[in-house]
C-alpha cells in the first residue's frame, strides 16, 4: 500500500477544478453540457437587461466554430480590484465565485448567482476573449484554457457601452464542438418571451441566416407559441402577482391532446427539473379546479380530480423572479429550485388568479372542467381495464408472451430485448442471437398509434400488451421501474419506409407512456444494412446509398477494376439469414446502435404532436418543407 502523507494532499487552484471535473459545473460534457456554455454567457447579458442596463443582445455563430455574445449593458469593470490588485475583468474570468451577484445591491434579480458562469466557460474553451466598452474606451483580454495570454489593455475608443464575449470550446473536453443553430434559436426565443422589452439578434455565419426575436406579449405569447399546432380549448389565462419580494407569473391554456407541457423559470433560467415553484403551481391548479367543479355541481363532495387529471392537455409557463440574495438552486446547472417558501407563494398567487378567472369566464371554465372530467373518466377506465387484465394474470409477468424468446440471463443490466418487425425477421433473429443475453419479441405489422390513445385501449392492443408484459415493469399507475427485465431495449425494423413508420410508432409509445426507459438511457435503435455488396469473394455491407457508392469507389481505387460485382438491396430483415443478421445487426462487437435521447423536451413534444397527432395541416406543412430531403423507397 502506498504511503499516505501530506504530500498526497492536492490543491486545485484557479480554474483547474473545472478542467478536472467539468460535469460538476455544466452537468455533462455531452451535447447538452456543450450548449450550456453559450447559455451561461447569454444569461450574463440577460442579467444586464434585468437591471435595466441593456435592451439588446447579439449572438453570432462564426464560421471558425467560435460563438460570440454581445450586449449593450454597462460593461464589466476593468479597474483593479481593491483587494486582489488585478483588473476586475480578469478576476471575474479566471476565479471561481468572483462576481457582483452575491448580494442584491448591483443585481437585485439575476440568473447568475455563484460567480462561476463566465469563468467556467473560459476554463472549458481553447480560446476566450472579452472586449469591454466602458467610459468611452474599449478594453480587451484574451485567454487560453482559462489562463490569460494578454493583459487587460485598451484597444481603442468606444462610443457605446457593453460586453463582447467570444470563445471557442475546447476539443480536449467535448467530442463535438459544433453549435446547433436550432438549439440556440429555441433558447433565445424562450428568453425573448420572458423579457418582453429585450431584443435578440441571432446570426449564423455558417449558413448566412439572421433571426430577430422581440415579443411584447410575454409568457402569454410563449404559451400561444407552444400551442400553435394544437386545437386549444380556452383563451390563455394570465396570472401575475407578487409576495415577499417574489414576483410570480403564470400563463396556461388547455388543448385537446393528452400530454402535459409545463415549463418553469426562475429569473429567466429554465428550471428543467422543476422545483418548489412548479409544485406550488400544480397544487393550486388542482385545488382551484376541484373547488370550482364542486361549486357548479360537476363533482360531488368527497369526489375530486387528481393532479394527473388536471394537467392532461395543459400547456403552461410558470415564471418567478426571486431576489439574488435569497434564491436557492439545487446545483450550478440551476435545473431545480429549492426555495421552500416559493411553493406557498406561487400556490397563493395562482389559486387566487384561477378563482377569479373561473368566475369571470364561466364558458372557458366549463370547457376546462369538461376536459379534465374526460381525463378522469379515462383514468378510471384504464384502471378498470388494467384490473380486469390483472385478474387474468396477463400483466403480472408471471406468464410471458408466447412470441417472446427469452434469454438465459436474469440480470437486467446484462440482458437485451430486441423488438423485431415481423415473424420472418423474428425467426432469423431467434436463430442468429446469442441466447445467453439476447431476447427476441417479434411484432406482427404496424402497432397502435398511442399519441392520443388512452391506457385502456393500449392494454387491449395485443402487440403492445405483449411488449408491456415482456418488459415486466407495468404501465400507468402500476409502473415500477425496478421490475424492468432488460436494460437494453433495441428496436430493430426494416431499413425502409415501413420500417421507419413502425419504429416511429414504437418511439411514440415509449415517449408517451414509458418515458423513464428513455430517461435512463435504455432504449436503442438498431441500424441494419440496406445493401449487401459482393465483389468476387469479398462481401461488404452498406447502410445507405452513400455508403454503397463509397464502397464501390474505394474498391475501384484499390483494385482498379471490378469483376463479378453483385449488389443486393434488402427489402426487409427477413431476407437475411441468421448468420448475416447476427454479423451485421446483432453482434455487440460489430453492430451499430443509436441510443434514443431527449435533448429538448419541448421540441420533442411538439414533434410527436405534429407527426402523430390528428391535425393534418401542420404535418402536411412539415412534409412539404422537408420533401427535398426525402428519398423514394421503390
Amino acid at each position: 500500500m502506498p504511503e499516505y502523507t501530506a504530500a498526497q494532499i492536492k490543491v486545485l487552484e484557479g480554474l483547474e477544478p473545472v478542467r478536472r471535473r467539468p460535469g460538476m459545473f455544466i452537468g455533462s460534457t455531452d451535447i447538452k453540457g456543450f450548449h450550456h456554455l453559450i447559455t451561461e454567457i447569454i444569461d450574463n447579458s440577460i442579467d444586464e437587461a434585468l437591471t435595466g442596463r441593456a435592451n439588446e443582445i447579439w449572438v453570432t455563430l462564426e464560421k471558425d466554430g467560435c460563438a460570440q455574445v454581445k450586449d449593450n449593458g454597462a460593461g464589466i469593470p476593468v479597474e483593479p480590484h481593491p483587494r486582489y490588485k488585478i483588473p476586475a475583468l480578469e478576476l471575474a474570468m479566471t476565479k471561481l465565485h468572483a462576481g457582483a451577484k452575491f448580494d442584491d445591491k448591483t443585481y437585485k434579480i439575476s440568473g447568475g448567482l455563484h460567480g462561476v458562469g463566465a469563468s467556467v466557460v473560459n476554463a472549458l474553451s481553447s480560446w476566450f476573449k472579452v472586449e469591454v466598452h466602458r467610459n468611452g474606451k474599449a478594453y480587451a483580454q484574451e485567454y487560453k484554457r482559462g489562463k490569460p495570454i494578454t493583459s487587460v489593455r485598451q484597444i481603442g475608443k468606444a462610443n457605446n457601452t457593453g460586453t463582447i464575449t467570444t470563445f471557442l470550446p475546447d476539443k480536449q473536453v467535448f467530442k463535438d464542438i459544433t453549435f446547433n443553430y436550432k438549439t440556440i434559436e429555441e433558447l433565445i426565443r424562450e428568453r425573448a418571451y420572458l423579457i418582453p422589452q429585450l431584443k435578440f439578434n441571432l446570426y449564423d455565419e455558417r449558413e448566412n441566416r439572421l433571426a430577430n426575436f422581440y415579443f411584447e406579449g410575454g409568457i402569454v405569447s410563449l404559451v400561444t407559441y407552444f400551442n400553435r399546432n394544437k386545437k386549444t380549448l380556452n383563451a390563455p389565462i394570465y396570472i401575475p402577482g407578487e409576495a415577499d419580494s417574489v414576483k410570480v407569473e403564470a400563463a396556461l391554456q388547455y388543448n385537446d391532446s393528452f400530454s402535459e407541457n409545463i415549463c418553469s423559470f426562475v429569473n429567466v433560467i429554465n428550471t428543467q427539473d422543476g422545483g418548489t415553484h412548479l409544485t406550488g403551481f400544480k397544487m393550486a391548479l388542482t385545488r382551484a379546479v376541484n373547488d370550482y367543479a364542486k361549486k357548479i355541481g360537476a363533482i360531488k363532495d368527497g369526489d375530486g380530480f387528481t393532479g394527473e387529471d388536471t394537467v392532461q392537455g395543459l400547456t403552461a409557463v410558470v415564471a418567478v423572479k426571486i431576489p439574488t440574495d435569497k434564491i436557492q438552486f439545487e446545483s450550478q446547472t440551476k435545473a431545480k429550485l429549492n426555495n421552500p417558501e416559493a411553493q406557498g407563494l406561487v400556490a397563493t398567487v395562482v389559486k387566487e388568479g384561477l378563482d377569479i378567472f373561473f368566475e369571470e369566464h364561466p364558458g372557458d371554465a366549463r370547457q376546462i372542467i369538461e376536459k379534465i372530467n374526460l381525463a378522469a373518466r379515462a383514468r378510471l377506465a384504464a384502471r378498470a381495464a388494467k384490473e380486469a387484465v390483472l385478474k387474468k394474470g396477463e400483466l403480472t409477468g408471471l406468464t410471458l408472451p408466447g412470441k417472446l424468446a427469452d434469454c438465459q440471463e436474469r440480470n437486467p443490466a446484462l440482458s437485451e430485448l430486441y423488438i423485431v418487425e415481423g415473424d420472418s425477421a423474428g425467426g432469423s433473429a431467434k436463430q442468429g442471437r446469442d441466447r445467453r443475453f439476447q431476447a427476441i419479441l417479434p411484432l406482427g405489422g404496424k402497432i397502435l398509434n398511442t399519441e392520443r390513445a388512452q391506457l385502456d385501449k393500449i392494454i387491449k392492443f395485443e402487440e403492445l400488451k405483449d411488449l408491456i408484459v415482456a418488459l415486466g415493469m407495468g404501465i400507468g399507475e402500476t409502473l415500477n421501474p425496478k421490475k424492468l427485465r432488460y436494460q437494453r431495449i433495441i428496436i430493430m425494423c426494416d431499413a425502409d419506409v415501413d420500417g421507419s413508420h413502425i419504429a416511429t410508432l414504437l418511439l411514440t409509445f415509449f415517449y408517451r407512456h414509458l418515458s423513464i426507459i428513455i430517461d435512463q438511457g435504455f432504449l436503442y435503435l438498431a441500424l441494419p444494412p440496406l445493401y449487401k455488396i459482393q465483389i468476387g469473394k469479398e462481401i461488404y455491407y452498406a447502410y445507405n446509398d452513400e455508403g454503397k457508392e463509397k464502397i464501390i469507389s474505394e474498391f475501384k481505387q484499390q483494385k482498379k477494376s471490378i469483376k463479378n460485382l453483385s449488389i443486393q438491396r434488402y427489402k426487409g430483415l427477413g431476407e437475411m439469414n441468421p448468420e448475416q443478421l447476427w454479423e451485421t445487426t446483432m453482434n455487440p462487437e460489430k453492430r451499430t446502435l443509436k441510443k434514443v435521447t431527449i435533448e429538448d423536451a419541448q421540441k420533442t413534444d411538439e414533434t410527436f404532436s405534429m407527426l402523430m397527432g390528428e391535425d393534418v395541416l401542420p404535418r402536411k406543412r412539415y412534409i412539404q418543407s422537408h420533401s427535398k430531403f426525402a428519398t423514394l423507397d421503390i
